[in-house]
């Protein structure tokens, strides 16, 4: 039966109790899908999938239409990309191990780095980056990416700190600020950098595919941690402030699979996507020293459920799960604008596995009410909410397939 509730924007709007879905356009896998320079590709009007219980048609009519624009093509798994002061980006390619500049009017042009002692292997390279807050007065941005090292194994992820010549086609290493997160393979390697609302810089990890990792106070993996921007020290008060371990005290909430989404929902806290295993993908809402209950032992045993509630203690269920089977979920940020429509305050996740964008629908608590796929086609990796309100996608098909996406939407 459908009920009075209210939509993302707040508005009191009739909705289904079901979990509809609506797709509103095929992207295509092929970068010459959708030419470069900013052509726009039009969205066709949304089509209702067949569920259980339809949309209300009102519910229907506030969803925006969408225009989306190929900004940059002829990539190579572009990991994540930062917006800067005046409008420029900065983005990452994993495989590459590049970082590349884009100014506001369009000008594309690689920063040179120092990639000596950079690992890329698998799901692990250079992922996540982030520009410093202050980054108008210092020009630094933050990566994470892969590391050799001289420890068993060889090899680390570790969030390192950056500063970009004035130019923009240059940057130099500041200093490693968060070190020693496991590596094995290059499976399960995470690494999603976001601020949260009280300043501090929030690293999501993987487990490194070590069935041990996420429950283990003194590892890294499987962690959503908690540091000082600058310095990497733990942030004051985090719920293990006092431990003996360094890494221990960095760390925020523990028990994750693979976490490749972090997004701060404004007045809600932070939030977390994460890979399931061959089921049940999640969303998390982030509670200071909470077990998300990931504990595939022994060896790494992926038929375990993702949140193992007969371990010791509390366990946190997600806000949402995909159920069977898995979607691979990955970047993720909360849209903000009412030119978004009914979508204004739902979570937009990129979708790796199932290759498309889908809209998650939650109630100021945190319930989950329903999703959207509007946009289906290619993988996506990030999602990132402009300057502009503006949500920019990219790509993860590898080959020099991928693009940066911009998706317009437009009030009906």
């Amino acid at each position: 039966m459908a009920g009075e509730r209210e939509g993302c924007d707040g508005d009191s709007m009739r909705i289904s109790r079901s979990l509809p879905v609506v797709a509103a356009l095929a992207l295509g896998l092929a970068a010459s899908a959708v030419p470069s320079a900013a052509a726009p590709a039009e969205a066709p009007e949304p089509r209702e999938v067949a569920v259980a219980e339809p949309v209300a048609s009102d519910a229907l009519r506030q969803t925006p239409r969408l225009e989306v624009r190929t900004i940059k093509a002829g990539l190579d798994i572009p990991w994540d990309l930062t917006f800067l002061p005046g409008g420029g980006m900065l983005y990452t390619q994993r495989d590459r191990l590049a970082i590349r500049y884009r100014g506001p009017e369009g000008a594309d042009r690689p920063v040179r780095i120092q990639t000596q002692g950079m690992w890329v292997s698998g799901e692990t390279g250079l992922m996540s980056i982030l520009a410093a807050r202050d980054f108008r007065q210092t020009r630094q941005f933050f990566t994470c990416h892969g590391a050799n090292t001289s420890t068993p194994g060889g090899h680390d992820v570790r969030v390192v700190l950056w500063r970009l010549a004035g130019n923009f086609t240059r940057a130099t290493r500041v200093e490693p600020i968060v070190t020693g997160l496991p590596a094995t393979s290059g499976r399960h390697g995470g690494c999603r950098l976001r601020f949260g609302p009280e300043g501090a810089l929030y690293v999501g990890t993987g487990d490194a595919a070590v069935g041990r990792n996420p429950q283990s106070l003194t590892s890294g993996g499987g962690k959503v941690l908690r540091v000082k921007p600058k310095s990497g020290k733990p942030w004051k008060g985090n719920p293990f402030i006092g431990a003996d371990s360094a890494i221990k005290r960095k760390i925020y909430t523990y028990g994750h699979r693979n976490v490749q989404g972090l997004a701060l929902r404004p007045g809600g806290g932070m939030w977390s996507v994460e890979h399931g295993s061959y089921r049940d993908d999640e969303a998390n809402r982030l509670v200071k020293g909470g077990n998300y209950g990931w504990n595939p032992v022994p060896g790494y045993d992926e038929s375990v459920p993702m949140t193992d509630f007969s371990l010791p203690g509390k366990q946190i269920g997600a806000r949402w799960k995909s159920g069977d089977p898995t979607i691979a979920p990955s970047g993720s940020v909360w849209l903000r604008g009412k030119k978004w429509g009914v979508w204004q305050g739902c979570l937009a996740v990129g979708v790796l596995g199932d290759s498309h964008l889908r809209i998650l629908e939650f109630t100021p608590a945190g319930t989950f009410v329903r999703s959207w796929v509007p946009l289906d086609g290619p993988r996506l990796r990030s999602a990132v909410l402009g300057p502009d309100g503006n949500l920019y996608l990219t790509t993860s098909n590898g080959g020099g397939s991928d693009r940066i996406l911009e998706v317009i939407p437009h009030r009906r």
